[in-house]
């Protein structure tokens, strides 16, 4: 098994097996809830899901064949594709609560949008420059919806808000695995975080989208 630099054998397996689960649970996850979206509720809540099921499969797929691929000959294009769906993704979870939302927060997608294009453009464009403002973004990004307030939460239920919450905790205490190189296991449990969290976040997005419906 190839094995990235610095990262043991039993490293590299544990992470291979926590990317394997969470893809194989989004693919199975996502066609169901557009599914039920489509049947339920329909309209701008389709749309919303759509584009965040598409984000959440397209992240997961990113980092599975960024941090299982060793070639050197694909892995700097791989490591941007990587960081960059991950803006991607934050935008496309906030679109799907957003347009589910009573009045469709036009402003805060505008906002979650352009801060996902800027991210995946620096992480692109510029990948070794601007490394503090790129990774910054990410936690901007992903508490924005403390700023668009009553635009997203008006009409959502505690249950959905907890796990929203929820979520970001998770998220933010998973960062400080990502920044701990010298920890042993530390790609692992932070994307054993980004899974976890993730599948909250799926939960709340699940629960506010067919609740409205």
């Amino acid at each position: 098994m190839p094995q990235r630099a610095g990262y043991s054998r039993a490293e590299t397996l544990s992470d291979m097996m926590v990317h394997a689960v969470g893809l194989a649970a989004a693919l199975m996850a996502v066609p169901v809830l557009i599914t039920l979206t489509w049947a339920q509720a329909g309209g701008l809540a389709l749309v919303g899901v759509s584009i965040y099921g598409a984000t959440l499969v397209a992240m997961i797929l990113c980092s599975t064949l960024y941090n299982m691929a060793h070639s050197a000959r694909w892995s700097e294009m791989l490591r941007q594709m990587d960081h960059s769906a991950i803006y991607l993704k934050i935008a496309g979870t906030y679109t799907a609560f957003a347009l589910a939302a009573a009045q469709p927060a036009g402003w805060f997608l505008v906002w979650i949008w352009g801060c996902a294009l800027l991210g995946a453009g620096l992480r692109s464009l510029a990948p070794n420059r601007f490394r503090g403002a790129a990774i910054t973004l990410y936690l901007v990004m992903g508490w924005s919806g403390a700023v668009a307030g009553g635009a997203l939460f008006a009409d959502m239920s505690s249950r959905a808000f907890g796990l929203i919450l929820a979520g970001g905790i998770l998220y933010t205490a998973g960062f400080g695995f990502y920044v701990s190189p010298r920890l042993r296991f530390h790609r692992t449990i932070w994307h054993g975080f980004v899974m976890t969290a993730s599948a909250v976040f799926f939960a709340a997005v699940m629960v506010h989208v067919l609740a409205g419906a």
